[in-house]
Order: structure tokens, then sequence, then C-alpha cells
């Protein structure tokens, strides 16, 4: 442990000092960031922290969406972290409260039919000490690390996308790291925004999981942000994007390990101190992942193009991935996708350490 700490530590001290001589202010690159918020010490809100600390990253926006939790209640937790952060002016827009066409309902009647979803995000069931709350997408229980003083934006996740893609063509990222409601009600409302974005970034993906839910943790293998909103996964990769990274499997390798907190924790800083506080040991960082390659391709070190599409069918394999090569794709719109298979762990890990520490 010692010696993992201490090649972080030095690999946070080396990094920590490189975006800033990098990032010139016309080079950074230019995010709009959607995700589903889930509280204190998840992946979720740890992902900003790249997003607010990396100088090479201009991000002009949050977007919110039902999954991990309600809407309402990830707002909350986001808008505070941004206090504890120090970066109070960091535009949040509230975005769909549910997805296109999926309910609560409907996945209850799924799982009658196929088999338990073991992890359903807002629609989890109460259970003693979580907060789960399926019938009240309105309620906010008590914030552990305090409520916010800061409000949301007045304008939509939705309105919000639509008009930085438009404001800036050809510069925008966007990065989806939850459900991908919001991003395909977007599409609806502005189709061009496809065609206007740099490119789009997406978390989920994940391939080939039934083995692995099976043999290892069942929540951290399955694909919740397709599973949660099927429909809207689709509208997304049959978009007309110039390109299209999905970071699926290769999200879960990397976790929040003792080590890891601890070289976060050591520096003191209020960030630090609330990923002490909160992370959760043994977590993936499927969605910290997520975003630093979106800042930083050169993370990649192999991926494969393929094209893809979410089954939309009703049937056991609704709301999972499906992937073909090009010559046995049945050419309904699948778009060609740049899957992630493999990343620079320990450049990740120094990066992400070092960001946190500040």
């Amino acid at each position: 442990m010692k010696k993992l700490l201490t090649i972080l530590l030095a690999g946070a001290a080396l990094l920590g000092s490189v975006p800033e001589a990098l990032a010139a202010e016309d080079d950074r690159v230019m995010i709009f960031f959607d995700n589903d918020f889930l509280g204190p010490g998840q992946s979720n809100i740890q992902s900003m922290i790249p997003l607010l600390r990396d100088s090479r990253v201009n991000l002009i926006g949050v977007g919110v969406v039902t999954g991990d939790a309600w809407m309402t209640e990830e707002t909350q937790h986001l808008l505070r972290f941004l206090e504890i952060a120090g970066r109070p002016e960091v535009p949040v827009h509230k975005g769909a409260s549910m997805p296109l066409l999926r309910t609560q309902a409907e996945m209850a009647n799924w799982e009658a039919r196929y088999g338990r979803i073991p992890f359903k995000g807002a629609w989890n069931a109460p259970r003693p000490g979580r907060t789960y709350h399926p019938d009240e997408p309105d309620l906010v229980p008590p914030m552990p690390e305090g409520t916010p003083r800061i409000k949301a934006q007045a304008n939509g996740a939705v309105d919000a996308l639509i008009a930085a893609v438009r404001a800036h063509p050809g510069k925008v990222t966007i990065v989806s790291a939850g459900p991908l409601t919001n991003i395909a009600l977007a599409l609806r409302v502005a189709p061009d925004i496809a065609q206007l974005a740099k490119e789009i970034v997406i978390e989920p993906g994940k391939l080939d999981t039934a083995f692995a839910r099976t043999t290892s943790n069942t929540d951290y293998s399955t694909d919740f942000n397709f599973l949660f909103d099927p429909e809207a996964a689709h509208i997304v990769l049959t978009a007309p994007w110039k390109s299209i990274t999905l970071v699926g499997n290769v999200s879960s390798k990397v976790k929040a390990t003792p080590e890891v907190v601890d070289a976060i924790a050591s520096a003191g800083s209020s960030v630090a101190k609330y990923v002490k506080t909160y992370a959760r040991l043994g977590q993936p960082l499927w969605d910290e992942v997520t975003v630093a390659v979106a800042i930083d391709r050169s993370l990649v070190a192999e991926d494969l193009v393929v094209r893809m599409d979410v089954d939309t069918m009703p049937g056991m394999h609704y709301g999972e991935p499906q992937v073909w090569t090009e010559e046995m794709a049945p050419k309904s719109g699948e778009r060609p996708v740049h899957i992630v298979r493999a990343i620079d762990e320990e450049r990740f890990l120094a990066g992400f350490v070092a960001q946190a520490r500040k």
C-alpha cells in the first residue's frame, strides 16, 4: 500500500503542474456534461472533479437527468458539491425527470418475465441505510454534506445543450455518463446538433455482461444507463454525430481503492476531505474515466470501431447494446462508434489524484 501511495503522490505532483502549462485559453476542451448525480461518494459526483480542476477544460454547462436517483435530488447534491469545490458559477440545468417510455411499472413487469434487475436507480425499493424513494420524485432526503445555497439555472438542460452547441459549432464535446434522456430530447427538438457538435462521449455501452453478473458484483455488471431509457439510447446512437466514443466495460476496471482515496485525502483540501468522507471504497471510477477520456484522448491505449444500437424490442434483451462489424450490420441507422477497450490506468489515476487534491 505504501509503495502504491508513493507512486500516486509522485504522479500527482508531476501531473498537477502539466495542464497549467499546456492550457491556452483557446485550446481548452469545450464540454457540456450530462449526468445523473447520485449523492456524495458516488462516481457521478466525483466525475465533476476533472471538469472543475483541469485547466484544459472549458465547462460550459451541466445537465441533470433522472437515473441513479431522481433529478430533483441529484440537482441538490451537485449544487452542494460545486459550493464545496469553490465553483458555484458553473451553470447547472435541470433535465428530464422520467425516461422517454420506460416506467417503473413496466420495469417490474419485465422483471417478472425475465429476472430481476439488481440496480434500478430512482426506482430502487426503500431499504435500510439508503435513501431510495421510488414513489416520491420531488423528495430530497436530508443531505449529509449540507444543503446548497445556490440554485440551478432557469433554463432546462435540453434548451441549454441546444443553445451551447449552436453557439459554438464544431467545438462542443458532449459527455454523457447517465441515461441519455436529455440528449435524446435535444435531438428531437434540434436534430442539427448532432452535426454541429464536435463529438459525443458516452459512459454506458457495456458488452457481454451476462456472465459477469453471475461471477462478480451484479450492480456493477449491469448497463443501467441504457436499461433505464433504451429508447433514448437508440435515438442518440443512431443520430449522425461526427464522432461517437463509448467508454463501457473499461470504465469498470479502475476502482476507488483505499490507496487512491488516501492519496487524495492527504492534501486536506475541501474536495479531498469530501472524497475521504464519502468515497465508496471498491466502486469503479466509471464516470471519472469517461470524463478523463473526453478531456485527453491520449489516455486511450486501445479502441475498436463497430456499429452499435440498443435493442428496443419487447423481450429479454430490451435495453441491451448490440454491436456488429461494418459488413454484418443491418444498416438501419447504426453509426460507427469507437469503443474504448484499454486506457493508461496509471496515468489516469495520477491525474485524477492530482485534480482531487486541489
